[in-house]
């Protein structure tokens, strides 16, 4: 394609990068969005924890289907990281259904790991649903009594 002909849809695209940017400098603004960031820096600490905790379980999981299942699903559980896939998928409570299990032992270890995953999910947003109400509150207290 000749420059000229490129031009007018490159012209295009940077208006729209543009808009793009226009619309996240009018976030700033939004009481909301500013809420919830208030949010997350005050609970970075219990955010940052609840990470750590979900990266362990995600590595101990996958350790431990890849000894249960690594030698009978070669396939899909012969490696660590292959096991990984499955527990990220099982843990954020997506479960794909592309990698399972074979052996009971493996299922078991499978269901537990599955409501573990929902633990994973929640722990968060407690933490984040918590520091939200209460950044709303206190931002209400602030703006005092409105008319109704």
């Amino acid at each position: 394609m000749p420059l000229s002909e490129e031009l007018p849809l490159l012209v295009i695209r940077l208006l729209r990068v543009f808009r793009i940017v226009h619309l996240s400098r009018l976030t700033r603004f939004n009481a909301s969005l500013n809420l919830l960031i208030q949010a997350v820096r005050k609970r970075k600490m219990e955010l940052g924890i609840s990470f750590i905790i979900a990266m362990s379980l995600l590595l101990t999981t996958s350790i431990l289907l890849y000894l249960v299942e690594g030698s009978s699903n070669p396939e899909d559980f012969g490696s660590i990281p292959r096991a990984m896939w499955w527990s990220i998928a099982t843990l954020t409570t997506v479960g794909y259904g592309d990698v399972t299990p074979l052996s009971p032992l493996g299922k078991i270890c499978a269901g537990i790991t599955a409501l573990i995953g929902i633990g994973i999910v929640a722990m968060p947003t407690g933490i984040l649903a918590a520091a939200f109400s209460e950044a709303y509150q206190k931002a209400k207290v602030q703006s005092g009594p409105t008319e109704q």
